[in-house]
């Protein structure tokens, strides 16, 4: 968002229009703009941000690109320098990620502190990153007053260390103790239907980072390219209360017609969850926290109400699962309400009342 008082304009300009994107080196560049995922990005390279503040200078806001791609090569500076950038007017709203070769914890935290929106380690993976670009464009625009305010609150979840050791230990042990059985759905989805065995998509987790998100299949192998029209007339949450523009926030189809059979049984017992143990390991998420979002339903939570549900952890369970998944009648509110609970609430205590209720809660009366 680089200027909240005309954001109808930069809406247009963003859906009809060549996306403006500084690339800020050279050390980096071929690794991370591959043509395949940046069509409709003009991309300009700066060999540093003192030159690109140096033709800020004479820029009008028309000329300000969305986003800034810096490559860390100085960490002493980089971060100053980025500081210094968030003071300029006119780049104050600009969308800034950092690339680095060095895999360390800490510049992770620094990248937070100095206001930079997210930070990747090589190698890197074009089309996440581009991804992610597009995703904090959207978000920026779509509600840009409610977003200005989140965002410059500067809250960011920062996991327990307790946590992210329980995580990785958990993950681990489920993964190496629950091999046969991974085999034998592995078996049965192949027996079934053709199509890969493992279902990814693209979900938004804690403060909106945007993962691959994995599943086992269910559904017949163009079962995305229902969801539009199902979503018209099976819509769980129908009865729900609009987000401001008439759609609906989350989306869960009833009775959904694209499962398969041996996708029915995994969905029942929440089999079809288990590969999610692969995301946790990695740190996309944890085992507890607040459900990652398709990228459709999290562009609809942008306002301060409705984005607190990002400020807690990604996770497998949650309080919605233990309390109310599986029933038909659950509202859009009923489930914000929750999600907002535990991001406001959790603790290790709460954690592992929800992981002990977590597996009568597994088999759902309702095919949902």
């Amino acid at each position: 968002m680089l200027n909240t008082q005309n954001s109808s304009h930069l809406k247009t300009n963003f859906l009809s229009q060549t996306v403006g994107i500084a690339y800020i080196g050279n050390d980096f560049f071929d690794e991370v703009i591959d043509e395949r995922f940046t069509s409709g990005y003009q991309i300009d390279v700066y060999p540093s941000l003192a030159s690109f503040r140096k033709h800020l200078s004479g820029s009008s806001i028309t000329n300000v690109p969305y986003a800034l791609l810096v490559e860390v090569t100085n960490e002493s500076a980089i971060f100053n320098e980025i500081s210094t950038l968030r003071q300029n007017a006119i780049a104050a709203g600009i969308i800034i990620i950092l690339l680095t070769s060095v895999n360390k914890t800490e510049l992770h935290q620094r990248a937070l502190e100095a206001k930079a929106n997210d930070i990747y380690f090589k190698p890197f993976n074009s089309e996440l990153i581009f991804e992610r670009i597009n995703f904090l464009i959207k978000f920026k625009l779509i509600k840009p007053d409610d977003a200005s305010k989140f965002a410059t609150k500067g809250i960011e979840y920062k996991m327990p260390v307790y946590k992210r050791l329980f995580d990785i230990v958990v993950s681990s042990l489920l993964i190496l103790l629950l091999c046969p059985l991974f085999i034998l759905v592995i078996i049965l989805i192949r027996l079934e239907s053709k199509g890969p065995v493992v279902y990814k998509s693209k979900r938004a987790g804690t403060g909106y980072k945007i993962f691959d998100f994995y599943k086992f299949r269910s559904m017949i192998t163009d079962a995305d390219k229902k969801l539009a029209a199902l979503s018209k007339t099976n819509n769980q949450y129908a009865a729900g209360e609009d987000t401001g523009g008439g759609q609906k926030a989350f989306v869960k189809i009833l009775n959904d017609p694209r499962i398969t059979k041996v996708g029915n049984i995994l969905r029942k017992t929440s089999i079809d969850e288990l590969p999610q143990l692969f995301n946790v390991l990695k740190g996309d998420m944890s085992i507890v926290g607040n459900r990652p979002l398709p990228l459709y339903e999290a562009e609809q939570l942008t306002s301060d109400q409705f984005a607190m549900r990002f400020l807690g952890p990604a996770g497998i369970t949650g309080l919605w699962q233990i309390s109310k998944r599986g029933q038909a009648e659950m509202s859009e509110d009923e489930r914000k309400e929750l999600d907002n609970t535990y991001a406001k609430n959790s603790s290790f205590l709460m954690d592992l009342k929800i992981m002990l209720k977590t597996v009568p809660a597994m088999l759902q009366k309702e095919k949902v």
